[in-house]
C-alpha cells in the first residue's frame, strides 16, 4: 500500500511560500510487532507548525527537512498487530500531513465514545480545546466574575476561551478582525472589539469602552498591539495567560516590546506562558467537563474545511491570513 505525505523543502523565513511543500509518495511495509495502519479522514493544521519550520529545536523538534511532515489526525484503522486496537477503531493520532499513517501503536488512541463529530477531536475537544481550558483555569485562575479578554477570539482556542469564561458568568471582551468573526463574537455573548486599522493605543480605547472596569484575566494568543492594548486596562492582580504569540511567527527580525510593559509591576500583574503538553495529565479531567457541554450543544464552535490531501499546505498557509473561523481542518476523502 502506498502512503502520500507532505516534506519540506527548505526552512522559510517570513511567511512559507507554497513552494516549499513537496508531495510525495512512499511505499509501506508490511506491519511489524505492535504497529497499526491508519487510513487519515482529518488532519489539523495549527499555528505551532510555523515553529517547528525553522530548524530550530524550541519546546518540540523542528521538521526535518526531506522527511514526513506531522501534526494531529483522525482516522480509521486499517489495519493492526497490535492488542488495543483492532480494524474499525476511530482513532487519534499525530500521524498528519498524509493520507495512510503507519507506526508504533503507542501513540496511536482510540476516541472516547461521547456523541460528538469525529473531527471534534481535533478541535473543541482536542489540543485547541485542551489549551483553552487550561490556560483559562490553571494558568489564569479565571474566577466567576471576572473581567476577560481574549485575543484572537474567534479562532479554534479563543473561541473556547470565550464560551467558557462566559459560562462562569464572567463579562467578556473579544478581539478579532473580519466582520463576520465579530458578529460571531456578539451571537455568543461577547463583546466583539476590532484590532483592524488601529494603533495599540486607539485599541486600548475600544477595549476600555467595552470592559469600563478593566481587565482581571486576558488570554494572549497575538501579542502586537493586541499585548501592548491588555497591559494599559489591567486591573490590580490581574492574570495574563500567553498562549501564543502569533503576530511574530513570521517576523524576519525580532519586533520591539510592549513600550508599556511596567503596567505589570503597577498593577501587580501576572504574566505566564505556557505549552499545553505540560498539563495533558490533565486532558481526562478537561474532556469529562467539557465533551458532555459539547455533546448537548452548550458551545458554539466553528471549523473551517478545506478538501483534500492536497489542499493541506494552503490551509495551513490561510491560517496567518485569518481566513479561517475556529478549527482549521483538512478533510480528506474514505
Amino acid at each position: 500500500m502506498q502512503s502520500r505525505y507532505f516534506t519540506l523543502t527548505d526552512y522559510p523565513e517570513g511567511l512559507p511560500r507554497r513552494e516549499i511543500f513537496k508531495l510525495e509518495t512512499q511505499e509501506l511495509p508490511e506491519l511489524g510487532p505492535g504497529e497499526v495502519r491508519v487510513r487519515n479522514r482529518w488532519l489539523s493544521v495549527d499555528p505551532y507548525m510555523r515553529g517547528r519550520m525553522s530548524g530550530v529545536h524550541t519546546y518540540v523538534p523542528p521538521f526535518e527537512l526531506g522527511k514526513p511532515m506531522d501534526g494531529g489526525a483522525i482516522g480509521e484503522v486499517i489495519e493492526s498487530n497490535d492488542e488495543k486496537l483492532k480494524v474499525g477503531d476511530r482513532v487519534s493520532h499525530m500521524g498528519g500531513w498524509r493520507d495512510i499513517a503507519q507506526g508504533s501503536a503507542q501513540g496511536v488512541f482510540k476516541l472516547p465514545d461521547h456523541d460528538v463529530p469525529e473531527q471534534a477531536y481535533l478541535g473543541i475537544l482536542g489540543m485547541p480545546g485542551m489549551t483553552a481550558w487550561t490556560g483559562l483555569n490553571r494558568i489564569a485562575e479565571c474566577k466567576p466574575g471576572d473581567n476577560v479578554l481574549v485575543s484572537a477570539a474567534s479562532g479554534a482556542v479563543g473561541s473556547l476561551v470565550a464560551q467558557l469564561a462566559k459560562a462562569k458568568g464572567c463579562h467578556v471582551v473579544g478581539i478579532a478582525g473580519a466582520a463576520h468573526k465579530l458578529a460571531w463574537l456578539e451571537s455568543v455573548g461577547v463583546e466583539p472589539v476590532t484590532y483592524k486599522e488601529r494603533t495599540a493605543s486607539e485599541l486600548s480605547d475600544a477595549i476600555k469602552l467595552a470592559s469600563p472596569e478593566g481587565i482581571d484575566v486576558y488570554f494572549e494568543n497575538v501579542g502586537g498591539i493586541c499585548l501592548e492594548a491588555a497591559l494599559s486596562q489591567l486591573n490590580e492582580g490581574a492574570r495574563i495567560a500567553v498562549c501564543g504569540m502569533i503576530d511574530s511567527y513570521n517576523a524576519e527580525k525580532p519586533a520591539p516590546g510592549p513600550s508599556n510593559l511596567s503596567q505589570l509591576v503597577v498593577r501587580k500583574a501576572k504574566m505566564q506562558g505556557f505549552i499545553v503538553a505540560d498539563h495533558w495529565s490533565n486532558y481526562g479531567y478537561f474532556l469529562n467537563e467539557v465533551a458532555p457541554q459539547v455533546a448537548a450543544g452548550k458551545f458554539d464552535y466553528k471549523e473551517t474545511v478545506e478538501e483534500g490531501l492536497e489542499r493541506t499546505p494552503d490551509a495551513f498557509l490561510a491560517l496567518f491570513e485569518g481566513a479561517n473561523t475556529g478549527k482549521m481542518l483538512v478533510k480528506l476523502d474514505g
